[in-house]
Formats: structure tokens, sequence, C-alpha cells
């Protein structure tokens, strides 16, 4: 990319972009750049349009919307799952549309993690989300564990990345799982999950992939790298909606391991309704289910996976590599003078969606940001999360972005803020 900051250099770039129709589709408020789509995704017309959907099948068929209507209650979440299961490269029945991040995480510990003899522990990071941190605690508590001595957190070098090396070094005889992020949530960087998952398993270890911040920006192959399960979350890059569905893998090897966690809704559909008080569990990822689907929730994801179909995860991920690539440079040439370091990876393979600046005044930074119709996102202590999603956002946002960043440092206009967070940041 030409080392030029104009914006008719913004222009050009948006003029040459394939995607740039698909920005059409979503709700984008007047004056406004959102840059905090890896936290929430924004609405779109055609997610809109299968929410109300699902609620005009309800107002018109009642309970019978379980088994008619365009799309039948009863079947929605394996349809879902059929358009997502391209997005983490995985076969239809390895992928379920069902929980959220962290029930879906309970529920994957709680069938996987098998201790026995010396075999107790469970790998982690420090750098992982802390929800990932909480449950796997609880789940060494269930299981008699103190976590402080039976989860093992690999540590990071510099405050913001991961080492595989570092991580491979862990593995070792005493660990029975591990539970690791595709993309860091903080800087960005994306995990060599190829080089884990074989590592892992030449140790004879489960391991498993927290994809929340890749996944509808990064392509996935877990089929084809051999991981045994996977979680996310639909609401960010896959833009499903404040509290959507969230969504798992588990490798089709591990078909017919009774679920660690069971509910009706985990049964063979042929089965479910016989109401016997022994299980049938599904054949498929299905059986990683418990209660009964939130329709309402999982919804837009309809409209919203259509979009992903139409536009391809590799036509996405390389227009959010130039977007970021786009906004290094102007950070680069424009910011210099201002004290930012960018903590992101700067290689392509290493990189998620996102850029994470380090700033010692990064939360007043932010509220200045939004004072002027920038959205970002403020990561405790001193980051600023700014994410060009492929879909909606331009090369003109970045420009103007980075434009009204220069402006607030230049003239200070942050200093009239407090350097804390809000309630939620």
């Amino acid at each position: 990319m030409k080392r030029d900051t104009t914006v008719s250099q913004a222009r050009e770039l948006d003029e040459q972009d394939t995607l740039k129709k698909l920005r059409a589709e979503f709700y984008l408020q007047p004056d406004v750049i959102y840059m905090d789509g890896n936290s929430l995704g924004l609405l779109s017309k055609r997610a809109e349009q299968s929410l109300l959907s699902l609620l005009d099948s309800w107002k018109k068929h009642g309970i019978d919307g379980w088994m008619k209507g365009e799309q039948p209650w009863f079947y929605f979440s394996d349809r879902l799952s059929e358009m997502c299961a391209p997005l983490v490269g995985a076969d239809k029945k390895e992928v379920m549309i069902t929980g959220s991040t962290t029930s879906n995480l309970h529920q994957l510990v709680a069938s996987f993690y098998h201790p026995k003899g010396a075999r107790t522990k469970i790998l982690a990071d420090e750098l992982n989300f802390p929800s990932d941190i909480y449950a796997i605690s609880s789940q060494l508590s269930l299981h008699g564990y103190d976590p402080k001595e039976h989860m093992v957190l690999v540590k990071s070098n510099d405050g913001n990345t991961l080492n595989e090396a570092d991580i491979i070094e862990a593995m070792k005889e005493d660990v029975a799982l591990i539970v690791l992020p595709s993309v860091l949530y903080r800087s960005g960087q994306i995990l060599n999950i190829k080089e884990l998952t074989e590592a892992a398993h030449e140790r004879n270890i489960l391991i498993g992939f927290d994809l929340c911040h890749s996944i509808g920006s990064v392509p996935h192959e877990l089929s084809d790298w051999d991981v045994d399960f996977a979680f996310w979350c639909n609401y960010k890059h896959l833009n499903g909606g404040p509290g959507a569905v969230g969504g798992l893998y588990v490798n089709q090897k591990h078909f017919g391991q009774k679920p660690g966690l069971a509910g009706w809704f985990g049964s063979d559909k042929e089965k479910q309704f016989d109401l016997s008080i022994q299980m049938t569990p599904a054949s498929n990822a299905g059986a990683y289910q418990i209660g009964t689907p939130n329709i309402l929730s999982a919804a837009p994801l309809y409209g919203s996976l259509e979009i992903f179909a139409e536009a391809g995860i590799d036509a996405i991920r390389e227009k959010s590599l130039k977007l970021t690539d786009y906004m290094t440079l102007l950070i680069e040439e424009e910011l210099s003078d201002y004290q930012f370091a960018i903590a992101s990876p700067m290689e392509h393979e290493r990189r998620g969606g996102h850029i994470y600046l380090v700033h010692e005044e990064a939360a007043r930074i932010c509220k200045a940001l939004k004072e002027h119709q920038v959205i970002p996102d403020f990561r405790s202590p001193n980051g600023i999360r700014l994410a060009p999603v492929a879909l909606y956002n331009s090369f003109l946002d970045v420009w103007k972005t980075v434009q009204i960043l220069k402006k607030i440092m230049k003239e200070e206009s942050y200093k009239k803020y407090e350097n804390k967070r809000e309630v939620i940041a």
C-alpha cells in the first residue's frame, strides 16, 4: 500500500472495494463512525427482517410455530448451524448454534475434561478474556481441585501477545485439557491453531479454542486442523445482536460421547418428544445443546449469515487486512508525535480484525473520540481498540478516524475528561 495519507487515497481505495455495496445493508447513523464492531456488530436490514419474520410466525402460529412457518423453530438452530459451518471450516454436523459463550465453554469443559492420575490440570493463558478463566476455575472447583494449583496460565512476555513456543512448552504431562483464544481480545494477535493443535495431540491432550474475536473476521479450518472443540459468540463480527445466541463446534471424531451437561434439546430429534426419562443424545454436535433455543435471540443471525454467504469469508478477510493496514499506515504517519504504540502484530497471519493502540491517556482519549462521533473501545488499563469492519466500514471512515484522533491530541481536548473507564468500557 502506498504511503499516501491524503483523503483522495481513501476515496480511491473505496472505489476499488469489491464489498462496498454491502455497506448499504447496515444501519449506519448519520455522521457517526462506528469502530467497535469487535464488541457489538451493527444491525443489518436483513437481520432486522429475519427477526420480524420470526416474530410474525409467533403472531400467526402460536405454539404451532415450532413446526410451521417459513423457518420452523424446532429446526431453526440446525439451519443456522449449517449456515455458520463454512465460517469455521467444519461439516454442518459439527456445529451447533446454542447457548452463550460461557455456557458453551462450561458444557465443553464438562464434556472433555477427564482428570486421571497425574493429568489433572487445564492449560490456559493470562491474556484470555476473564469469563473463560472464571468458567475454567469453576469447573476445576467442581472436580475438587484448587484452580490456583490446577489451572496453568501461560505468561505473556510483553503484556499484549503470546508466544506459541511458550504455550507448547507448558503442555506438560500433568495437563488434561487446553483452552485458548484464537484471537487475543486486546491486541488482536492470531494464535497458530494448527501448530498448537498438532503439538497438543502429540502429547495426547485435547484442545479447544474461543473464537469470539475471530469468527466472521478470520477464516478457520477447524476440521482440517483436527481441533477437538471450539465455542464463540455471534454478536461481534457476525452482527447477531446484543446477547445473541452463541455457537459451538465439536469434532465429529468425538460424536457418541455423552455431553457433560445433559438437557432435553440435546436429544435425538426423532426421539425428543417421546419424553422418555432415558435420554437418547443426538448423534452430532446437537447433543451439546441443553435447553430450548432462544428463538428471538437467534433470529437476527439468519439475516446476518445470508450476508456472509454472499460476501464470502475470504473476501471479508482480504478487505479487513487492507483496512487495518491502512489504519496502521495513517497512525504511523499522522500520530507519530503523540506517544501512541501499536500493540497489534503487523504480520497478516498474526493479526485479527482490529488495531490495538496503547496510550497512557487511553480512557480520556476514548471519551473524546465519542464526543467527536467516533465509537472506539477502551480496554483497561491503557488500550484503545479500533475495529474497521469489512462489511460496513470504509477507508474514508478510517481516514476520518485518524484525522479526528490527531485533532484531539493536537488540541489536548481529551484533558477535560477523567482518565478512568465508565461502568461499561
